[in-house]
């Protein structure tokens, strides 16, 4: 319902002092266009200088620019200056707010020449950084829900929302790209309506490459998402959403100030962590630092503590003011955000063993941006020191052994991913392993369970089949199926439940092949389910080799093994005797590749003699080898291993 915007003097004292900021965040698929939304927000509110302005500007990784995703929430304040009247909608009063009898005549809002300040959060897409995206919904009040225009509503677009959703948040639906050729506008309203169920004058239409409808979606973020609650003489609340390490500022926090107000030379208290720090710097991102005196109740800044340990400024925690007279309390903690669990784990090995010195350090400077990121040390007989790595994905893990090569020169050795599994062992005791060599010898093992995950998969029907065979061939479990939109192009968005060892190696790529690229999914985790599992261990000239270690399904490990049997016949050098290559499981071989001999010409310095001379030559190079079938060592090259891992 829409309320006529009333005539009021511009300096009126409203009752809500918070009444000209808005917080909103962008969230969307991958690749649906949220960045250039974003820069075209910057260009046409000034925040940035025609100098400095280049696409994708908030994101500030070289990777990001190169892949065209964002890895990173970005946080900016921006300034408008309202051009036209807008009408303000009731849903302006916030069911939360701390004052309902809020009166919407009074608050001046939607003159011609108001002066609004917009807090803009940038999320990333893939679901593997969805992490990112609970943290930024935390610390807002609205989100713009961006569809493409050419690929209607994803797997991705439908995780975020619900996202959204569950933190009580104002939608704002964009269609964007609608100047493409081959934009179908009427077939993502009809995915939005039946997802959203509004009305079609709710949702908007723009391009963020053009910049058409960009002014009206800031309009109506003013007019439909609700200031955040006048709480400005409560004791200081903040919530910290995001933190990074500054060589000169020390940890940098950013912040949602949710109750008072938090200056310059405040010392300040960390509930959940107890670390005490000063407020040495405070300010806003513009996108970059802009220092100011302090952050007042409702916006969003960053804070210079001088912390040296990120682990001291735990995202999600409560950051309150140390003296003041009445404190809050425990109970008092805002609500943070989920703890992450990681999905994937791997070892992190140093090509070269010299380099673990390095390899600690790159890893300690890349939790400080990634706070989904969890390693603890490890040691192989084979690879030496190094570093068991939990991801929240495939993706994750690639864009960290990209981060680590490109910005700290490091070359490393990625061991077979696994996922974790609840071990309960015959005493009774319960564990959680996350590598091979952790798994306890088959007679102490009562039960394993693995974690399962819901998988939403969104492809036109002419693929469906093709999806259900691939789901069907991991062990997945059919729930339901939905059509998006009516017609000839329909969509289905097809529900499964699949073990997440089915995820990690090779199923994205498979799901593109199948459907001809067309495409999309999202998962999350569900819980943890029985499973057979077994050891598989890798023999080579007898002797295992630990690193090469898997944990398969027992009814598919006769398979997996004669894969990383046959792989390694193809990668290993040849040696002076015949070499066996075996996989087994409990000391029993299931599979068995030889590797023929490198034969040395021994007859080659003869000069002459008869028969009887060169068989004794050859019978003594028999002799020496059938000896070193029993006695040699294989060193096992770093081109065998990666063979093994790309399987």
């Amino acid at each position: 319902e829409i309320v006529k915007s009333q005539t009021t003097n511009p300096n009126d004292q409203s009752k809500n002092m918070n009444d000209k900021i808005r917080n909103f965040c962008i969230i969307a698929h991958i690749d649906h266009g949220k960045s250039t939304l974003a820069d075209r927000f910057l260009e046409l509110t000034k925040t940035v200088s025609e100098r400095d302005m280049k696409s994708q500007l908030l994101d500030s990784m070289d990777l990001e620019r190169e892949r065209g995703i964002t890895i990173k929430l970005t946080p900016v304040r921006m300034k408008y200056v309202l051009k036209s009247q807008v009408p303000i909608s009731k849903s302006q009063i916030n069911p939360n707010n701390q004052n309902p009898k809020l009166d919407i005549g009074h608050l001046g809002l939607g003159l011609e020449g108001s002066e609004y300040i917009l807090n803009l959060i940038d999320t990333p897409g893939h679901v593997d950084f969805n992490y990112e995206v609970s943290r930024s919904l935390a610390a807002v009040e609205g989100a713009i829900l961006l569809v493409d225009a050419t690929q209607g509503v994803q797997a991705q677009t439908i995780g975020n929302l619900y996202l959204a959703l569950e933190q009580n948040l104002t939608i704002i639906p964009v269609i964007n790209k609608i100047d493409m050729p081959i934009a179908n506008i009427e077939k993502a309203k009809a995915e939005i309506i039946h997802l959203l169920s509004c009305k079609e004058e709710e949702i908007l239409l723009a391009s963020g490459r053009t910049g058409q409808g960009v002014e009206e979606i800031l309009k109506e973020v003013i007019a439909r998402i609700p200031p955040p609650a006048d709480n400005a003489n409560k004791p200081v609340r903040a919530l910290i959403f995001d933190s990074l390490f500054n060589e000169y500022k020390g940890v940098v926090a950013s912040v949602r100030v949710v109750d008072g107000e938090l200056k310059k030379g405040d010392k300040i208290y960390l509930m959940s962590t107890h670390a005490v720090a000063e407020v040495l710097e405070i300010g806003y991102y513009t996108p970059k630092f802009r220092p100011a005196e302090k952050i007042a109740n409702g916006e969003i800044g960053y804070i210079a503590t001088g912390l040296k340990e990120v682990r001291d400024c735990r995202v999600g925690d409560t950051i309150t003011v140390l003296n003041l007279e009445k404190r809050p309390t425990t109970s008092d903690q805002l609500p943070g955000y989920k703890e992450v669990k990681p999905m994937v784990y791997a070892g992190i090995f140093p090509k070269e063993g010299d380099n673990y010195q390095a390899l600690r350090d790159a890893i300690d400077k890349l939790k400080l941006s990634d706070s989904s990121l969890i390693y603890e040390p490890e040691h192989s007989d084979a690879l030496g020191f190094g570093f068991r790595c939990g991801f929240l994905g495939m993706l994750h893990l690639d864009i960290f052994q990209e981060r680590l090569k490109r910005e700290h020169d490091l070359e490393i050795i990625i061991t077979v991913p696994s996922v974790s599994y609840e071990v309960t062992k015959t005493n009774g005791e319960k564990i959680r392993i996350k590598s091979p060599q952790a798994l306890p010898a088959v007679s102490q093992i009562a039960s394993v369970e693995e974690p399962w995950m819901t998988l939403d998969i969104i492809t036109p029907k002419e693929y469906v089949g093709n999806v259900m065979g691939l789901i069907n061939e991991r062990k997945g479990r059919y729930r339901t199926t939905e059509y998006l939109s009516t017609g000839s192009d329909q969509r289905a968005l097809l529900h499964y439940e699949i073990p997440l060892a089915s995820l990690i190696t090779d199923f994205y790529d498979k799901l593109k092949t199948v459907t001809s690229g067309y495409a999309s999914m999202n998962y999350e985790f569900i819980d943890y389910e029985p499973t057979k599992i077994v050891k598989l261990d890798i023999l080579v000239a007898e002797d295992p080799v630990e690193s090469l270690s898997t944990i398969v399904w027992d009814d598919q490990a006769y398979a997996v093994g004669k894969k990383i049997v046959e792989s390694l016949k193809e990668s290993l050098p040849k040696q002076q005797f015949v070499l066996k290559i075996q996989a087994t499981i409990g000391g029993k071989i299931i599979a068995s590749e030889h590797l023929s001999a490198l034969r040395k010409d021994v007859l080659a310095k003869m000069s002459g003699g008869d028969y009887t001379r060169k068989m004794k030559l050859l019978q003594k190079q028999k002799k020496g080898k059938s000896r070193m079938l029993h006695h040699g060592k294989v060193e096992i090259p770093t081109e065998a291993y990666l063979a093994v891992l790309k399987r």
